[in-house]
């Protein structure tokens, strides 16, 4: 199959466990949660996403015919030695194009693979890092990983049921938009009354990579 990738590039990893490692940042286009069109946000079964997710205009995007060609090109992004490699694959719902070749592939080049996904589609077999998302309102299928991001606050989501999900690390995150300062409050909040959870910050946004 081919694959339609919004933009890929090298950087660091700006959010949750991982965050501070050196990876490429591959964003699929297209997501099952929203058309990522203004005029549809308000039907959309997410409703405060800020990320371009439409079209392959993006830096290193474009149209990839086979599974071979895009691991190749994230080799190409990665550049140099062979060690600690890291591929972050989003989206988007980068679930809608991630198959098992393309796992089968970046394994092949010495790539660890990890994906974040709104878990409302199974996640490939063969991942090495699985991040869950969860969005209010949607029915979540993939209630097991390495990591599950809450986006905080999301009226419509308890974080005492996502609990008993099975996830070795529980990250809340505060919602970008105009209220961040009362999104952080809340989130620390949310930390302080269940220790299970962790604060993260979008890192990426501090330091200023993309």
């Amino acid at each position: 199959m081919s694959y339609a990738v919004k933009e890929a590039f090298l950087t660091l990893q700006g959010e949750g466990a991982q965050s501070g490692s050196r990876a490429v940042f591959l964003r699929f286009a297209g997501c099952n949660l929203w058309s990522g069109r203004e005029e549809d946000r308000a039907s959309a079964q997410c409703r405060f996403c800020d990320t371009d997710f439409v079209g392959m205009d993006g830096e290193g995007g474009g149209r990839f015919a086979d599974a071979a060609t895009l691991a190749d090109h994230v080799e190409r992004l990665w550049g140099q030695g062979a060690e600690r490699r890291l591929v972050v694959i989003t989206g988007g719902e980068p679930m809608l194009q991630l198959d098992s070749g393309l796992v089968e592939a970046l394994h092949a080049r010495g790539f660890r693979i990890a994906m974040e996904s709104n878990g409302t589609l199974p996640a490939a077999a063969g991942l090495d890092w699985l991040c869950v998302s969860p969005k209010a309102g949607t029915e979540v299928v993939q209630r097991a990983g390495d990591e599950l991001k809450l986006v905080w606050p999301q009226p419509g989501i308890d974080p005492e049921a996502l609990e008993r999900w099975d996830f070795a690390h529980f990250l809340v995150q505060p919602m970008d938009g105009a209220d961040r300062a009362a999104a952080l409050d809340a989130a620390i909040a949310l930390v302080m009354e269940r220790p299970r959870w962790r604060l993260s910050l979008q890192a990426h946004k501090v330091v200023g990579l993309p």
